[in-house]
Formats: C-alpha cells, sequence, structure tokens
C-alpha cells in the first residue's frame, strides 16, 4: 500500500495523522511542534494495514504525561492537557511562568501540588471557569459565559493573571453591567438587612448598666412580638395617634371652639394628652437603647421626635407672645411687628404637627416598605420630577407662544401657563384654564400625551420593589412571631373558649 503523506491539522477532534512512507509512523516531536493546542492531546497515529498489529501501542514510547511540550494540569479534581508554547505566549500568567521557568521550586509555588509519578499540576480552582482560561490561550480572547457569577470569575482571572481587558468589548461590556447590577443589589441587601436587624440581642446589653432591665424596656417598647403587653402598648401607641390626628383636624372647626375646660378647648386637652404618651414613650426607648448614636440616626426615631417639639415649642411662643403683650405699648411699632412675627411662626410650627401620621409607620410594614422604596428609587424619582419639569417649562411657552394673541386669553405669560401645564402632564385636567384656537388644542393633547407616557414609566420599577421589600419585611416580621411565640390568636383563643363552655353546659348536674 502506498505511504501516506502528512495530512494538514485542522479543527476536527477525530483527526489522525498518516504515516509518512514505508509505513512507519512520525517521530513525537515532530507532531508535537506541527499541532495546535485543540489538537495536542486527542492525537492518535494512524492506524493502516502496515502497522495493524502495533494498532492501540504508543509508538513513540514516550508516556503522553511525561511529555515535556505539554502541561498537564488538574484544576479541581479535572485534568487538562496543555501545549508549552500556548502559555510561553503570555509569560506573564501563571500557566505561561509555569511553562517558561527553569526553577522547580518557584514552579511549586505556583500550584497547591504536584504529581511526580503523573508530572501533574494540581490547582485548587473552579475547573468550570478554567475552560474559559484555556479557551484565552487558545485564541488569545477570554471568553465571558453569562451563567457565570461575575465575583467568583473576576477572583478566577486574577489568581491565573489575566486581565479583564483580553475579553471582547460586547461581553467585557455585558459583563460589567451584570457586576454593577449584582453590586447594587448586595448594597440594597445590606441595608434591608440593617433595617431588619433587631437592636434586643444579648450582645447589645451585654456590660451595660442595667442591662436586663433596659432590655425588658426596649422589648416592651420597640419588639411588639416580645410578649403580650408590648403588642397591646404597640396597639395603644397606633391609637393615641390616630386620635392625636383627629384632634387636629378637629381644632380647627369653629363650631367646636366654645367647648372650653379650663379656659381650654377639648381639643387641646386631649392633644396634651397624647403629646404626654409620645414623651413618655420616646423617653423610655432612649433610655433602653444600647446604641445611642445609632437611635438619634434611625429616621423613624427623628419622625417621635419631631411630633414631640411643636408642642413643646408652641408653648415657648406662647409664653414669648404673652409676655410682649403684657410690655407692648401702643406707640411701640417694633413690638408690635415682633408680636406678628412670633403668631406666624407658630402657626408653622403648628402645621409641622401633621408629620405625627408619620409616626404609623413604626407600626406598619407597608409604610416601611414604601419608605424603603423611596430612599432606594431617589435616582428614578428624581428623574421623573426633572422630566416633569422639562415638560411644564416647554408646553408653557408652547401654549403661550399660540394662545398670547387671543383676545380675553389666560395665557398672559409662561409664568401662568406654568399652572396649566402642570395640571395637564398630570391628566388631572381642571379645566380652569383652556385653550381657544385649534393649535393651542393640539399642543394640550401633546402635554396630555406626554403626561400620560411619563407617569407610566416608573410604575413598573417602583412597584417591583416595592413588592419585593414589602415581602422581605413581612417574613421577617413573620419569623419573628413564630421565633417569639407570641402570636395572639384572638380567633382561635374565641373559639377555645365557646368550645369548653359548651361542653360545661352540656355536662349533667351530679
Amino acid at each position: 500500500m502506498q505511504g501516506y503523506a502528512e495530512r494538514r491539522s485542522s479543527l476536527s477532534a477525530n483527526l489522525k495523522i498518516g504515516s509518512c512512507e514505508h509505513g512507519t509512523s512520525m517521530d513525537a516531536g515532530i507532531w508535537d511542534h506541527s499541532l495546535p493546542f485543540a489538537q495536542a492531546s486527542i492525537v492518535k497515529p494512524w492506524s493502516s494495514s502496515h502497522n495493524i498489529g502495533a494498532a492501540g501501542s504508543n509508538v513513540t514510547g514516550i508516556p503522553a504525561t511525561k511529555n515535556c511540550f505539554s502541561l498537564n494540569i488538574n484544576v479541581g479534581g479535572k485534568a487538562f492537557q496543555m501545549d508549552c508554547r500556548l502559555a510561553a505566549r503570555y509569560p506573564v500568567t501563571r500557566l505561561g511562568k509555569l511553562a517558561t521557568w527553569a526553577d522547580p521550586v518557584k514552579k511549586l509555588d505556583l500550584c497547591d501540588d504536584f504529581s511526580v509519578q503523573r508530572n501533574e499540576y494540581f490547582f485548587d480552582r473552579d475547573p468550570m471557569i478554567f475552560h474559559c482560561i484555556l479557551h484565552f490561550y487558545r485564541s488569545g480572547v477570554l471568553w465571558i459565559m453569562d451563567e457565570l457569577c461575575p465575583t467568583n470569575f473576576v477572583e478566577e482571572i486574577e489568581y491565573w493573571g489575566i486581565n479583564l481587558s483580553c475579553s471582547e468589548k460586547c461581553c467585557r461590556t455585558l459583563f460589567m453591567e451584570h457586576q454593577d447590577e449584582l453590586k447594587d443589589y448586595l448594597k440594597i441587601q445590606k441595608e434591608l438587612q440593617v433595617e431588619l436587624e433587631p437592636l434586643d440581642q444579648e450582645e447589645h446589653f451585654e456590660g451595660q448598666w442595667l442591662g436586663e432591665f433596659r432590655k425588658k424596656i426596649w422589648n416592651l417598647m420597640e419588639n411588639p412580638f416580645s410578649s403580650v403587653p408590648a403588642k397591646i402598648l404597640a396597639v395603644m401607641s397606633s391609637i393615641f395617634v390616630l386620635l392625636s390626628i383627629v384632634a387636629m383636624c378637629l381644632s380647627t372647626v369653629e363650631e367646636l371652639h366654645h367647648l372650653r375646660i379650663n379656659g381650654k378647648s377639648c381639643m387641646e386637652h386631649v392633644e396634651t394628652l397624647c403629646v404626654i404618651f409620645f414623651s413618655v414613650e420616646y423617653l423610655l426607648r432612649l433610655i433602653a437603647t444600647a446604641d445611642l448614636r445609632k437611635f438619634l440616626k434611625t429616621v423613624l426615631n427623628i419622625v417621635d421626635l419631631v411630633a414631640i417639639l411643636p408642642f413643646y415649642i408652641q408653648i415657648i411662643f406662647e409664653h414669648l407672645s404673652e409676655d410682649a403683650d403684657i410690655h407692648l405699648h401702643h406707640n411701640d411699632m417694633d413690638k408690635m411687628e415682633r408680636v406678628g412675627q412670633l403668631g406666624k411662626v407658630l402657626k408653622i410650627i403648628r402645621l409641622m404637627r401633621i408629620f405625627r401620621i408619620l409616626k404609623l409607620a413604626r407600626h406598619s410594614t407597608g409604610l416601611r416598605a414604601f419608605g424603603f422604596t423611596i430612599r432606594q428609587c431617589y435616582q428614578q424619582v428624581c428623574c421623573l420630577f426633572l422630566f416633569i419639569a422639562m415638560g411644564v417649562f416647554t408646553f408653557s411657552a408652547l401654549m403661550h407662544s399660540v394662545e398670547h394673541d387671543v383676545p380675553g386669553t389666560n395665557f398672559t405669560s409662561i409664568p401662568v401657563a406654568w399652572w396649566w401645564a402642570a395640571v395637564s402632564l398630570s391628566t388631572v385636567g381642571y379645566g380652569d384654564t383652556v385653550p381657544d384656537t385649534a393649535l393651542g388644542r393640539v399642543v394640550a393633547f401633546l402635554c396630555i400625551s406626554f403626561g400620560i407616557i411619563l407617569n407610566g414609566m416608573p410604575i413598573s420599577i417602583l412597584y417591583n420593589k416595592f413588592s419585593d421589600f414589602y415581602a422581605k419585611l413581612k417574613a421577617q416580621e413573620s419569623a419573628t412571631t413564630i421565633k417569639s411565640g407570641t402570636e395572639i390568636r384572638f380567633k382561635a383563643r374565641a373559639m377555645k373558649k365557646l368550645v369548653e363552655c359548651c361542653f360545661v353546659a352540656s355536662d349533667p348536674p351530679r
């Protein structure tokens, strides 16, 4: 049979190299110098009728593991083989140093272990990511798979000494976007964990003055699921908040001003009682807290303080106003102006009492989730307000340009048209200011259409995040309830009492 000439290497994984003339096989060194890395570990000598008896034997006489032109690598228990010349093209990488360095002691520092019998270097790393490393040595391009964890992938390529810039721009862009999303997600989870972290743990009160006593007070005031009295106190706090808001609203009704007790209206007495309860509640939390700095920085505690302060500031200003009235002379205009300014400040302080409604967030999971959503989505919310401002300025200018020549028009200036643009963008449409011309109606239609699109943009983002945060807060609340075992099951207890009463009534007298 005619001898086979040497075949060219291809991308086929089953390629075999034929023999030379006279049926003798090629030297192993020639194979190693002529084959690419993709075929270095799978090439077999060509079988023919001339050497059929020696089929399956190693004609080179050199074990594959002892080949000096290849690196035998074991990554996480999975064996790989690489041509040394491919690794030597990148001498600054870990495998490049392993292929180029001659000192065996230095080579041992590059790997985790070495098998002398197999001539194999062991690395305790991720074998799945090592496929991307091998592909880099073959093609010179780092391949990034979407299903890989970005943090783990960056750690692995840094270990092997490969830079992320070796990847293609499209893969690198998607990878960096995925990495940024993961960082934002971890940041939100960390902040949410801090929001959910209870302060009633043992280590927070250990070694402090009256630690056990302060811990009991803290659980009573802050953790409504720690005991039945704590739950009752939480319900009372919500009732006092609602009572304070109702009293504030009814204090503006003139028909109720004549209902007075000791010179003050009934609503003022109710408000005084509510503020006393809020003050005692805040002072008990302040005394029992284990971390004073964190307590003062908490948003809910700031809301509690804002709900209390206006009452005491109002008392101070009323006292100052009475002193000014006592020393006031009819010709002293400066003191009259001072009294007027004190009255305006007093009205603003009274208006601050509306913030008491935010105290309901302490015992409402929905309000806490809403506040956390607004804090996390402040960029989207600010961007929404920016778009609204741009739309108001743009459409008010267009409407004024179209309508300002119409006799009796309401669009006399651009600032006057701001109100119409804001109402139209919000799709409320009061109808107090309307265009008269056909071109003005076209501008109004465009303004309303832009408002519909603008209002629909952030709804999905805000709703998805709100649902996620609400579910996590609710899960934490349920876990705390189950752990403490203090859930008040009114329905189950009522049914149990009813059954006991029925059985007692049905028993015959002895």
